[in-house]
């Protein structure tokens, strides 16, 4: 029923708003940048529908039931980060005339070898971002539909593929804005019901928190990831017909449906505090319960605010603008629109905590939002709001999918092997199959902290690259190239680390699991030094000013583009 009345409808439009793309795509520009005639509002729309993925909606809700609210740090980060981007990078980027994030390296820096290292960025960045993207919808529908969690990613890989395959960018522009707009209201009225529905009693408890120690009444916890639970005094817990009695430590089998009588004490889940103390309490995060929270704030909000400078799925989104004051005028009115989106996951977060606490249990916090209506009401009126967020769910992940696969699509067809629009349009294709096989075996990865790590690799790399492109004429090829590459690795084998579990502690743990507060200044560093033992190119300073040049003393944005590479 669920997909019948939620997923289908949504995934259909998508398609529908798709097949308008066709007959306007002819060539490479239409594919990936929509001929660059996309208006100011109708982009900042279809941005922040790209932007609004399932991590940072769902994934910001479920991280304030897990880990407290010191999860708001999230959407802070990541709105802040748009008004770096308007500052420094919106304008400029636009008026190189550039496709892509490749495009724009090669033209500043006449370097073919960076333009294709910048696109193996790409690949990471997007690997990174898309496959919790498919992992959270195949977990949501999972989660109120009780089908199996390989359809829903199935069905989010074929959407998105089917869409730009059909339409390209101008498709994905049309549905991302639809979708912005859909899930503003898909997210914001079922919020409103449930203020309105849980009652003053639950209302007082979201926001004057208690420790969640036991259970109020018989609940059901479905283990879709096998899992360690830790328990203080012997347990009888109900297995399908089985009763069983449990004590201390108990490795819980994958797929196992667990429910906990009225008044049980509540397990203590390895490595994780229960929802509601004093630590769930705190307004700042404690990245690894490494015990130093101020450091481990700092660390997220920088990794998002930079990052999301240096997104290509973003970055890309403004070359569609008409020119360098349009694509400012969209990063102003995406901010203006965020902030109106993030008031609401810290409603569900804290309603999550009070109604639906048990899902720290069993990892699905990210679940949290759809499951809130039928803790409320359990006719209709919850079947409904609970199609209503499935829903809003789905044009999340789909959103946001889009935006990925075509700038992921660019980099390996426009940057690494170019091909023409033949194989622009066959590549979704593949690397849509390619994130599916990754996301099914993905399950037990937590949402935000894969997208962070998105995140933070696009900061020390790409924001470093696009600044000092941007605002310094001594950039080098060299200095570029070894920037780029000191972040790409020391990001990446840090991430590596703390996926692997290498054991460490304190702050170190945090600097491992989130690099970004010295891998970034280590690659501007290094771009800045290696740059300053070289020569830039004679060319440089009048290549650079360009990109601070209105639109009208140069000509098309080819004739831009063209200026670039020529040195001229």
């Amino acid at each position: 029923m669920i997909i019948a009345f939620a997923v289908a409808p949504v995934v259909l439009v998508t398609l529908l708003i798709g097949l308008r793309g066709v007959a306007a795509m002819r060539t490479t520009s239409d594919f990936l940048v929509a001929s660059r005639r996309v208006s100011p509002l109708l982009n900042s729309a279809a941005v922040s529908g790209e932007y609004l993925s399932a991590a940072s909606f769902l994934g910001v809700a479920g991280l304030i039931v897990k880990d407290g609210v010191g999860a708001l740090w999230y959407p802070v980060g990541f709105t802040a980060g748009y008004i770096a981007m308007l500052v420094l990078v919106a304008a400029p980027m636009r008026r190189s005339g550039a496709l892509t994030v490749p495009d724009f390296a090669e033209a500043r820096l006449a370097s073919p070898a960076l333009r294709r290292v910048t696109a193996v960025v790409i690949l990471v960045i997007g690997g990174l971002y898309l496959v919790p993207q498919f992992r959270t919808a195949g977990l949501v529908l999972s989660a109120v539909s009780e089908t199996p969690y390989w359809v829903g990613v199935v069905i989010a890989g074929v959407g998105v593929a089917v869409t730009l395959a059909l339409g390209g960018m101008r498709a994905a522009t049309y549905v991302q804005a639809f979708q912005f707009f859909l899930k503003l209201v898909l997210f914001i009225v079922p919020a409103v019901w449930l203020l309105v529905q849980v009652g003053p009693a639950a209302r007082q408890e979201a926001v004057h928190p208690v420790e969640f120690t036991e259970f109020d009444h018989d609940t059901r916890v479905v283990f879709r990831v096998g899992t360690t639970l830790d328990f203080a005094e012997p347990t009888i817990v109900h297995i399908g017909q089985e009763e069983r009695r449990v004590e201390g430590t108990w490795d819980v089998p994958q797929g196992t449906t667990v429910v906990f009588p009225r008044g049980t004490e509540v397990p203590e889940l390895a490595g994780e505090a229960r929802p509601g103390g004093d630590e769930w309490q705190r307004p700042l995060l404690d990245i690894r319960d490494s015990g130093h929270p101020l450091l481990s704030t700092w660390a997220l909000v920088v990794a998002l605010a930079l990052g999301t400078m240096g997104l290509p799925h973003v970055i890309m989104r403004f070359h569609t603008s008409p020119d360098g004051r349009a694509a400012r005028r969209t990063a102003a009115f995406t901010v203006g629109l965020l902030s109106v989106f993030y008031l609401f996951p810290g409603i569900y977060g804290v309603l999550g905590r009070v109604l639906v606490p048990q899902l720290y249990l069993s990892g699905a916090t990210d679940t949290a939002v759809v499951a809130l209506p039928a803790q409320v009401d359990d006719g209709w009126p919850g079947d409904m709001f609970t199609a209503l967020l499935t829903g809003g769910a789905f044009a999340a992940f789909l959103a946001t999918s889009l935006g990925l696969v075509l700038v992921v699509s660019g980099a390996i067809s426009h940057d690494l092997l170019p091909g023409g629009l033949v194989r622009l349009r066959i590549t979704p294709l593949v690397v849509s199959a390619v994130v599916v096989l990754f996301a099914l075996s993905a399950i037990r990865l937590d949402a935000g902290v894969l997208v962070t790590w998105g995140f933070t690799v696009a900061a020390s790399t790409f924001c470093p690259l696009l600044v000092l492109g941007i605002w310094w004429s001594r950039l080098t090829v060299a200095g570029a190239m070894s920037g780029v590459l000191v972040g790409l690795f020391t990001s990446s084998g840090a991430i590596a680390c703390a996926l692997f579990g290498v054991p460490l502690d304190g702050w170190l743990a945090i600097l491992v699991a989130q690099p970004a507060p010295w891998s970034v200044p280590l690659a501007f560093a290094t771009m800045v030094v290696v740059s300053l033992r070289g020569r830039p190119p004679s060319w440089s300073r009048t290549a650079m000013l360009r990109l601070h040049l209105d639109e009208d003393s140069v000509g098309t944005p080819a004739d831009r583009l063209r200026a670039l590479r020529e040195g001229g």
